[in-house]
């Protein structure tokens, strides 16, 4: 019964905590954006990646299910001209857009991005730690019983990878940092995000007109 209820919720709610094993992958991404921008399918992308062990991971499995939560989370901008840029751009300006594909991919990264860190920048409020991130699972938790009955040890390694993005992002130094630091949104992330209609994640990227 309790194993019917936990599958109740987990199905009702929006969030799910995949990336703790789904984390930032920006080299995972950027070599499925290649592919995918060469013109292969998914199929075909997905298997060059397995049989060239392209990711190289351990084992077989591991690398075919990573490849596939990369093309999904590609997809998920429903944007080719960002999965090109990504395969081509310059790095910092991939990595922007491997960070709006997470958002777009995981509703936790998206509201994340959104509350805590578009809010910050909008009230020119620098100050960033561990108390921010306890906050918004906090607030997490009381909106939604799923995430409510998430363990601490998941809910730390969630923490962990949001922080990591943030550092390969450069929105903060390190894990440990105090502060965010201004970032730039590159104009070719900025044209894809107003044609996709999500102009509300703008300020998650510092940027407000």
């Amino acid at each position: 019964m309790a194993q019917n209820n936990s599958a109740a919720l987990r199905d009702a709610s929006p969030y799910n905590a995949a990336i703790t094993r789904e984390q930032f992958l920006f080299y995972e991404m950027r070599t499925t954006a290649k592919l995918l921008n060469e013109g292969l399918t998914d199929e075909d992308t997905a298997n060059r990646i397995v049989t060239e062990n392209l990711f190289q991971y351990p084992t077989e499995k591991s690398v075919r299910k990573m490849a596939l939560a990369c093309i999904r989370r590609l997809h998920a901008m429903n944007d080719e001209s960002l999965i090109a840029a990504m395969a081509t751009q310059p790095s910092e300006v991939s990595k922007q857009i491997c960070l709006y594909a997470m958002m777009k991919q995981y509703r936790l990264v998206w509201d994340f991005m959104i509350t805590v860190i578009g809010e910050k920048y909008r009230l020119r409020d620098t100050s960033f730690g561990k108390i921010d991130l306890n906050t918004f699972f906090l607030r997490l938790q009381e909106q939604d019983d799923w995430v409510a009955t998430w363990s601490d040890s998941t809910i730390t390694k969630v923490k962990q990878v949001l922080n990591k993005m943030l550092v390969e992002n450069e929105y903060i130094d390190s894990t440990s940092a105090d502060h965010l630091n201004p970032v730039w949104l590159n104009p070719i992330l900025e044209n894809a995000i107003r044609s996709n209609n999500d102009d509300i994640v703008l300020p998650a990227f510092n940027y407000f007109s």
